[in-house]
């Protein structure tokens, strides 16, 4: 069973590939299939709930929000701010961990993603990345430094309370 939920949010059509390689990699790794669930909009049947409406519920109750950030800056409500951009903002909001990862040349970026790119970056690390096998190894090398930060990863020597994997310790938070 999973302990932390993660949302992957983008412009679907221009990650696509991407969003498929993390789900894929995540629930696959022996590891990380145990500690992460990816929250599943893309895997939900059809419902009365708007799927931006869902979209955004999974990125409140996210434990952490994985952001790619490339050129196109996706449809616009009549606010004129695309899914994306609420993703994070309600991401932001609700005090989940994100990781942005950013493809692309800015020169090609529409101004809005560069703009949601430069206030993300204002308080956040972001890691570049072209390939999905960077993306990848990008993720993986976050999401190790996120159970470190929060204390749900460490040195030492595991109890049977514990997961150990090669020399680290995973918590595992019961309940």
């Amino acid at each position: 069973m999973a302990s932390y939920r993660i949302f992957i949010s983008s412009v679907e059509r221009e990650f696509s590939q991407q969003r498929r390689a993390l789900r894929q990699y995540l629930q696959g790794d022996a590891l990380f299939g145990r500690l992460f669930e990816v929250l599943p909009s893309e895997d939900v049947p059809a419902s009365d709930v708007g799927a931006d409406d869902l979209r955004l519920e999974e990125a409140e109750r996210c434990d952490v929000y994985v952001g790619l950030f490339g050129e196109e800056y996706g449809s616009e409500d009549a606010e004129g701010v695309s899914p994306t951009e609420r993703e994070f903002d309600q991401a932001t909001e609700s005090g989940s961990h994100r990781l942005i990862f950013v493809k692309g040349a800015a020169e090609l970026r529409h101004p809005k993603m560069q703009a949601l790119i430069d206030r993300a970056q204002s308080g956040l690390i972001r890691k570049r990345f072209s390939t999905p096998d960077e993306l990848i190894a990008a993720l993986y090398a976050a999401l190790v430094g996120y159970l470190d930060v929060t204390k749900r990863i460490r040195w030492g020597r595991s109890t049977p309370r514990y997961v150990t994997a090669r020399a680290w310790t995973i918590l595992i938070p019961s309940g």
